[in-house]
């Protein structure tokens, strides 16, 4: 059985689509399938690499990105089909092709955000990518997504006329050396900040953490500082960083809370084994890859109660009611205060991290595409 993985949106895709592509790509690759030949439309990390689009910021190159996508997924794509003569197409980025095709498609719809949170969004950009979105989903389509959470919100949007699996997917896999200098040249030592990483969309409620934090200092005389890592929102509509660094400034927090924009895997690695803990606070996500990430460092984290970060977390970490400040101030000061329950999130988290690995991933997948009939 021939299998075909759309890779393209690897040259524009960054944190959780591009994780789940490239993770995708290198389990298909390490647990192959007697049965299943894959079939790459780009290599991973030669299309990963491409800076292309990656620097668009007028209004010419973000066309010109999008004219190019287009492209490829109403002409380009469909044209590999016929030459390959895939039994199954995989497209990772939300969107397969208008064209009718001889194949099943998995198409992976993340999260259903553009219908859940529209006000993020361009209403002309949104309104455009639902609708190619809602064209592939046609024929033999069958939808991936990443939680029961995501599920049921896309089932409540999207509605049932296709089946919609579940597939947890894994964490990245962060092979570079921890970068030895990271800590000491941001004024950093092991076990002496919190951290998040990741941009800085407004649903991740990054405001709300750097108040919480504010008050966690004036309450517990702590002298623990605050890491955020990562880059603005991917629009001006959902980026939260200038609010954050207002924020920053207005609480007198400089040199306390330490926004080194976007890091190397090197330098993740090295604020994953340094942190005393990962605060998650965001109040809508599809899946939760910082968890993971987290436990798998033995890292304890601060979760949200939003409902698909419960079902990754699975009980391993430590849940505050979403947007309340309080709350969460709470669970700041009981995290640095109780090292028995550091060590209890330490240990629950690396069990939980177990069970979303590569092999997992990819042996669910395979589940699918060999099965003779769609899943209910």
């Amino acid at each position: 059985m021939k299998v075909l993985l759309d890779l393209q949106y690897l040259n524009v895709a960054s944190t959780g689509i591009k994780t789940y592509m490239m993770e995708l790509a290198k389990a298909a690759r390490k647990y192959p399938h007697p049965l299943i030949e894959w079939i790459f439309t780009h290599e991973p990390e030669t299309q990963a690499a491409d800076k292309t689009y990656k620097s668009a910021h007028s209004k010419v190159q973000k066309l010109n990105y999008h004219l190019d996508y287009f492209r490829w997924k109403e002409f380009q794509l469909p044209d590999l089909i016929k030459k390959h003569k895939p039994d199954v197409l995989i497209c990772a980025d939300f969107v397969s092709p208008a064209a009718s095709l001889p194949c099943r498609r998995l198409t992976v719809i993340h999260d259903a955000f553009f219908w859940q949170m529209p006000k993020n969004y361009s209403k002309w950009w949104r309104k455009y990518f639902t609708s190619l979105i809602r064209k592939g989903l046609k024929e033999k389509t069958e939808i991936i997504t990443t939680s029961e959470y995501s599920r049921n919100s896309l089932l409540e949007h999207l509605g049932d006329s296709f089946p919609i699996s579940v597939v947890y997917q894994a964490p990245k896999g962060l092979k570079a050396p921890a970068d030895p200098t990271f800590l000491a040249k941001n004024r950093l030592t092991t076990q002496d900040y919190f951290l998040h990483i990741g941009t800085f969309d407004k649903r991740k409620n990054l405001p709300l953490l750097v108040k919480a934090y504010a008050e966690f200092l004036a309450k517990s005389s702590s002298d623990k500082k605050l890491v955020l890592a990562g880059g603005p929102g991917e629009s001006k509509q959902m980026n939260d960083l200038p609010a954050v660094e207002n924020l920053v400034r207005e609480c007198g927090l400089e040199g306390k809370v330490l926004l080194p924009g976007y890091i190397t895997d090197g330098e993740i690695k090295a604020l994953y084994q340094g942190a005393l803990g990962y605060i998650f606070p965001s109040e809508n996500e599809g899946f939760g890859i910082p968890i993971l990430e987290a436990f798998g460092f033995g890292v304890p984290v601060i979760h949200s109660d939003q409902q698909a970060l419960l079902e990754v977390a699975g009980g391993a970490g430590l849940s505050f009611e979403t947007g309340n400040q309080a709350d969460l101030t709470e669970k700041l000061i009981l995290l640095e205060s109780k090292t028995e329950l550091r060590s209890r999130l330490t240990q629950l988290g690396k069990i939980r991290s177990k069970d979303f690995s590569a092999q997992h991933f990819i042996e669910a997948y395979y589940q699918i595409i060999l099965s003779s009939t769609p899943a209910p």
